[in-house]
């Protein structure tokens, strides 16, 4: 089922605001357990469960699959005595003798899974209880809507990151940036300036949903609007006032790394606010940390940031990364050692952001945000 598929709940891992619900449902009607169940071609998923666990199944030996079936909720006050539940394995188990049911839907009205409450004995039913069941799947419903506007806002925020990549005569370039949910905090931002140097942000919101996100289409903008400023520290400086209002109001920091690169010569000025997450990585294989020594924006007290000056040296390379990479290695130290590690080997810099974009990719759940900009100096 394409609609279920749209949705990317599935798989996804366990979510607070569907958990709430569960939790809610379980023990207003004192059942066994209580569910958020999505249906796709083969399968009916557990989104989020409360109380005793339930297993993913063979749609086609669901309760659910019987739900999606109809508009109204689905009522089985003795699955032993209704035929067409009788003979279910979770029926003829024990584990399931009673089940309500109520349809949630996908944004274009397709049904695709309901919230429902189990139990191991048969049970009465009223209508005051379906009237409930009904409220409760409403607020389900409400938060399928909203991921679907988040997948939008999703759609919108990776569209403010750069489309492609920036080509640089004796450079090598590259960046990712890969959201834990539907929308995030983290952002990078290239751009030739009107001077010829190119400008490098890699930027971290405090927070994660949509006012993360929101603040940080705003930081992007306003870094980009300080474009003409040569010096990074300045530019940092620039944005902290033009976003003190904003960050103080909602009590956000903005971790940020700002930097300026001269491709005549590899002279590489950098200003850091409170992120502290670059590796200057040598031709020799010597490693550097460098850049730290400023406070995030959204700091309540005046600051200044100190400007770090490099020049990259043919062979010579910068890793500028989020703390989203620290959680794929388990913590700072090994991160550091790590990412170093695959700059050293890495042929080019498109090699050193899909190595970690593949790390990424293949946990179940993303933890954090994962931003990576890397430049090489080739020549």
């Amino acid at each position: 089922m394409r609609a279920v598929e749209d949705l990317g709940l599935i798989g996804a891992g366990p979510e607070e605001r569907f958990d709430r619900i569960t939790r809610l449902a379980q023990q207003v009607f004192g059942v066994g357990a209580a569910a958020v169940t999505l249906i796709d071609g083969r399968t009916q998923h557990h989104k989020s469960q409360y109380g005793r666990a339930l297993e993913d199944g063979p749609r086609a030996t669901g309760f659910c699959d019987h739900t999606i079936r109809n508009e109204g909720i689905l009522v089985v006050e003795d699955a032993t005595a209704d035929e067409r539940f009788s003979d279910f394995p979770s029926v003829t188990s024990g584990q399931i003798r009673f089940y309500a049911g109520y349809p949630l839907e996908a944004p274009g009205g397709h049904r695709v899974g309901a919230l429902c409450v189990v139990h191991d004995r048969p049970r009465d039913f009223t209508d005051a209880d379906r009237r409930m069941l009904a409220e409760l799947a409403s607020w389900a419903q409400r938060e399928i809507d909203r991921a679907e506007e988040l997948d939008r806002a999703g759609d919108v925020q990776r569209a403010l990151l750069p489309r492609e990549t920036l080509r640089l005569p004796g450079y090598d370039i590259a960046g990712l940036c890969l959201q834990s949910g539907a929308v995030g905090g983290d952002f990078f931002d290239w751009y030739t300036a009107s001077d010829g140097e190119v400008g490098l942000t890699v930027g971290d919101v405090m927070g994660k949903g949509l006012q993360a996100a929101i603040l940080m289409a705003t930081v992007r903008a306003v870094m980009r609007a300080g474009s003409r400023v040569a010096r990074p520290a300045e530019a940092i400086a620039a944005a902290a006032a033009a976003l003190h209002d904003d960050l103080w109001r909602t009590d956000t920091l903005v971790t940020l790394c700002h930097a300026r690169l001269r491709p005549a010569d590899g002279l590489l000025r950098l200003a850091d606010a409170g992120h502290g997450l670059t590796l200057m990585v040598r031709a020799d294989g010597s490693v550097e940390r460098t850049g730290r020594g400023g406070v995030p924006l959204g700091w309540p007290y005046d600051a200044e940031w100190p400007e770090h000056t490099l020049r990259l040296e043919p062979g010579d390379g910068v890793v500028i990364f989020s703390d989203g990479v620290l959680e794929l290695y388990g913590g700072a130290q090994a991160a550091f050692r790590e990412v170093a590690a695959v700059a050293r080997t890495a042929g080019t810099a498109d090699e050193l952001v899909a190595h970690l974009g593949a790390l990424a990719g293949a946990l179940a759940v993303l933890p954090d945000d994962v931003t990576v900009v890397a430049v090489r100096r080739t020549a």
